[in-house]
């Protein structure tokens, strides 16, 4: 009997995820979710950080002197992340992860709370979590995703995996802000490294690139837990402790101890605490700014982590779209929905899938194994704060050299695509930003092909999203002086 008509449940699951038909097996699939899940699992620690805060002068307060709980939003930031994810990969069948994105919850908590309580700032990004929604459904934010030229989606690939190598370097401490104006970043503190969570990186970035060199398998897993029992061991001996601001030489987000208890219930009391107040407090005009402001952060950031991780695990057709396109879209549109009405901050398509991506996975099963351990992650708090972000870091580096190797189908031959092309790539890790390497690329691309002579091979709706652009970048002054 054929494995097409076998029944039963592995063939039956098999069957739904294209697990075979994509060249992968069972075994990758759940490595890929676990080792997804290992390179996320920090957002659960971060985000009641930066959405939080400590307590009193180091909370992140909004308008009326509130702020949110940490263990609240870290039992939220949990929730959310293994809901979408699992609904992700059962919708769009694609092996990745969803959970609160970075860029989206720093404005809030830096920028957005200033003007408004925390609930109407949820309130904003369940609105643009509706409009992306929407704009999914109707089928223009697939229009637009198939706008762009190929030389730019291969371009937006390359400056994602620069993006999320930066990243790890940063998040390890080899490369950090040198304090003056000249150079801006530097290597290690004072040009050397010393610290010992910037070594364990160094030693995370060893063993896994040789596991790949030798193409080993499981070699992403292998060396985050291998490199995490490293970290354990040395902080045992040495009790460095974590940074939070007051300790450089600490290690970035967490120590890595076993945790005394493993167990504690989640307190889930923020989910629904949302409002629509805003209109109210700031106006109609300042509100409907915040949420372009939101929805140009999601939906460009999101394309171009979508377009890059697509490439990267194979399964996107030559003109760089991928299967069930519009059902992500989709899905990743009521991600920001399901973050706003759980207070956690907008949910969005994660770029350190790459590492699961990297491990085999090439289908949603692998998003159902992250999914589950995010919501395992609820009750087992403890067991994520194992993992320094130190060790992560190591493994987002070697996916980012992989995501670069896409560099080679770009043709630099003709310089109206080099530039808006190298633009894509190098202001994604020197902005810390996805969507303003898009934005960067878009621009450039519409204004240099069209003053070349090739303005009718671009698409009206390039036209479109590159003047949809220009308002973004200058919506600052626009804000100004729309009063």
């Amino acid at each position: 009997m054929s494995s097409t008509t076998r029944t039963g449940f592995a063939p039956t699951v098999d069957r739904f995820f294209e697990i075979t038909k994509r060249g992968s097996t069972w075994a990758r699939e759940i490595r890929g979710g676990l080792v997804t899940f290992v390179t996320m699992a920090y957002i659960v620690i971060l985000n009641p950080l930066i959405l939080g805060g400590f307590s009193g002068d180091q909370a992140a307060k909004d308008v009326a002197g509130h702020w949110l709980q940490n263990a609240q939003v870290g039992a939220v930031t949990a929730l959310t992340a293994g809901v979408m994810t699992i609904l992700f990969g059962l919708v769009a069948r694609l092996p990745f992860g969803l959970a609160a994105g970075l860029g989206i919850n720093s404005f809030l908590a830096v920028s957005v709370v200033k003007d408004v309580t925390w609930p109407e700032a949820m309130g904003l990004v369940v609105i643009e979590g509706l409009v992306i929604v929407v704009l999914a459904a109707t089928g223009l934010r697939s229009l637009i995703f198939r706008a762009v030229p190929q030389a730019l989606k291969t371009a937006i690939t390359v400056g994602i995996g620069l993006f999320i190598a930066f990243i790890g370097l940063v998040d390890s401490g080899f490369v950090r802000t040198s304090g003056a104006d000249s150079p801006p970043v530097q290597l290690g503190t004072a040009g050397s490294i010393t610290t010992l969570p910037t070594i364990v990186f160094v030693i995370g970035l060893v063993i896994i690139g040789v596991l790949m060199a030798r193409k080993v398998k499981a070699a992403l897993l292998i060396g985050i837990v291998a490199t995490t029992v490293i970290a354990i061991v040395l902080e045992a001996i040495f009790r460095v402790g974590p940074s939070l601001g007051t300790n450089p030489a600490g290690w970035n987000l967490n120590a890595p101890v076993l945790p005394t208890a493993l167990v504690s219930l989640p307190d889930l009391s923020l989910v629904g605490q949302f409002s629509f107040g805003s209109f109210h407090r700031i106006g109609v005009l300042a509100a409907t700014m915040l949420i372009f402001t939101l929805v140009f952060t999601n939906f460009f950031d999101a394309m171009g982590t979508m377009t890059g991780l697509a490439r990267q695990a194979d399964v996107a057709d030559d003109d760089g779209t991928f299967p069930r396109l519009r059902p992500a879209l989709i899905v990743e549109g009521i991600g920001a929905v399901a973050g706003g009405a759980t207070s956690g901050s907008s949910n969005t398509v994660f770029v350190e899938s790459a590492a699961g991506i990297g491990e085999g996975a090439r289908t949603g099963l692998a998003s159902l194994v992250t999914g589950v351990l995010f919501l395992l992650a609820m009750f087992f708090t403890p067991l994520t704060q194992v993992v320094p972000l130190e060790v992560a870091a190591a493994a987002l580096v070697v996916v980012g050299a992989l995501m670069v190797s896409q560099i080679r189908f770009i043709d630099w031959s003709e310089f109206s695509v080099a530039l808006p092309v190298f633009l894509t790539v190098i202001v994604m890790p020197l902005t810390y930003s996805i969507s303003n390497g898009i934005g960067a690329g878009f621009i450039s691309w519409v204004l240099v092909r069209s003053l070349s002579g090739k303005a009718k091979e671009i698409s009206p709706l390039l036209w479109v999203v590159a003047l949809g652009f220009l308002v973004y970048f200058a919506r600052g002054p626009i804000q100004l002086w729309l009063g």
